[in-house]
């Protein structure tokens, strides 16, 4: 049991770090990319149409990293793969 309990620390200690860091590193993402599209803008206005567009969809990638590391986090959470291996 004593193994079990540490198991579950240590997932809880694993699912912080996932999330703090996908979070953090899709934040930088997204502000470096905003200030080098408002760096290009400023430089090249007739182009922000087609820099929006691409910015919006590395905006949605970037995104789209950090919930897929989310959902690896939310099923250490829920259905721990790794205590189901101990209990057999």
């Amino acid at each position: 049991m004593e193994l079990i309990a540490h198991v579950q620390g240590l997932t809880a200690i694993a699912i912080g770090i996932i999330i703090g860091l996908g979070a953090l590193g899709a934040c930088l993402g997204i502000a470096i990319m905003g200030s080098k599209f408002l760096e290009s803008a400023a430089r090249q206005p007739e182009l922000v149409p087609l820099l929006q567009g691409r910015m919006f969809l590395l905006a949605g990638l970037i995104d789209a990293a950090f919930i897929i590391g989310l959902a690896v986090a939310l099923l250490f959470a829920f259905s721990n793969p790794l205590i189901s291996a101990l209990q057999h």
